[in-house]
C-alpha cells in the first residue's frame, strides 16, 4: 500500500520582505499546488514590528499553514511543534472532507463518541506513517546573522525528529537571498541532515529579503522528489475495501 505524502515549506525569517512578488501571493500559489506554508518569525527583543507580524500571519493564512513568533532559543522546539501541528491539521481536513461525503454536512458531529475516538486515533496514525517532504527556507538577510547558530541547532534537532517517524521523511534546506538569485539550495533533498553546518559557511548575507520569489522557487523543488498517491486516496485505501462488485465498502464506521 502506497503511503501519503505531505508537503511543507517552512519559512524562518526575522523581517519583512522587500523585493519581488508578494510572499502572500506566493504562499497562495504553493497552497494551490498542495504545499502547506508555515512561517516562524525569529526575533531579538521586539525588533519584528507590527508590519512584520502581519506579513508572517498573512503568509501562513494564504499558505494554509501555521505561524509563530519566537526568540532564537525557542526556535528548535517551535520548528518541530509547528511542523507536526500543520501535518495533523492537514490530515484532519482531508478526513473531515471524506466524512462529509459519507455522512453529509454534519461530518464528525454525526458520529457516536466511540467512533470519534476511533477517527482521532486514525488521524494520529496517518500523521506518524505518512511521508513528509519539508523545505526549510531560511532568511539570510543581514539581521539574521547572529541567529544562525540557533537556526543550525533547529535544523539538527528537526532532522532527528524526522528520523524518529515511521513514515519516510525528506528535508531540503535553502537560504534566501542566494548569490545572484532569489534562493540557494544549501542542503539538497536528504533523509539525513547532519551536514547542517553547511548553512553557515559562505552565506550571502544581504539587506534584500525576497521572501515571495524564494517561496516560488521552493515550490519547484518538490518536482524533484517522487510523489506517491494523494492523501485522499491513501485514506480511502486504508479505510474502505472493495465489496467484490466494484463498490467501496466502509470498514471503519
Amino acid at each position: 500500500m502506497k503511503e501519503a505524502t505531505l508537503r511543507q515549506i517552512l519559512v524562518v525569517t526575522d523581517g519583512c520582505s522587500n523585493s519581488g512578488m508578494s510572499p502572500v501571493a506566493a504562499a497562495a500559489l504553493a497552497r494551490e499546488q498542495g504545499i502547506t506554508v508555515n512561517v516562524i518569525g525569529v526575533i531579538d527583543k521586539s525588533e519584528l514590528g507590527e508590519k512584520g507580524e502581519t506579513e508572517i500571519r498573512e503568509i501562513a493564512e494564504a499558505g494554509g499553514g501555521l505561524c509563530d513568533i519566537v526568540f532564537p532559543q525557542q526556535l528548535a522546539q517551535t520548528v518541530q511543534m509547528l511542523t507536526r501541528k500543520a501535518m495533523t491539521r492537514t490530515i484532519h481536513q482531508v478526513v473531515n472532507k471524506e466524512l462529509q461525503e459519507i455522512l453529509g454536512d454534519s461530518g464528525m458531529t454525526e458520529l457516536a463518541p466511540e467512533k470519534r475516538v476511533q477517527v482521532a486515533g486514525m488521524v494520529d496514525e496517518l500523521g506518524e506513517k505518512s511521508n513528509l517532504n519539508v523545505v526549510m527556507l531560511v532568511d539570510t538577510s543581514g539581521s539574521m546573522k547572529p541567529k544562525m547558530s540557533a537556526v543550525q541547532q533547529a535544523i539538527h534537532d528537526f532532522s532527528i525528529s524526522l528520523r524518529s517517524r515511521s513514515g519516510q521523511s525528506r528535508m531540503a534546506v535553502c537560504s534566501f537571498p542566494g548569490k545572484g538569485k532569489h534562493l540557494e539550495v544549501r542542503i539538497p533533498w536528504t533523509e539525513k541532515v547532519e551536514q547542517a553546518h553547511q548553512l553557515s559557511s559562505d552565506l550571502a548575507m544581504s539587506g534584500i529579503t525576497p521572501t515571495g520569489p524564494a517561496i516560488v522557487e521552493a515550490i519547484a523543488l518538490f518536482e524533484h522528489v517522487q510523489l506517491p498517491q494523494s492523501l485522499s486516496d491513501r485514506y480511502r485505501d486504508a479505510h474502505f475495501e472493495d465489496d467484490g462488485e466494484g463498490n467501496l465498502r466502509d470498514h471503519v464506521f
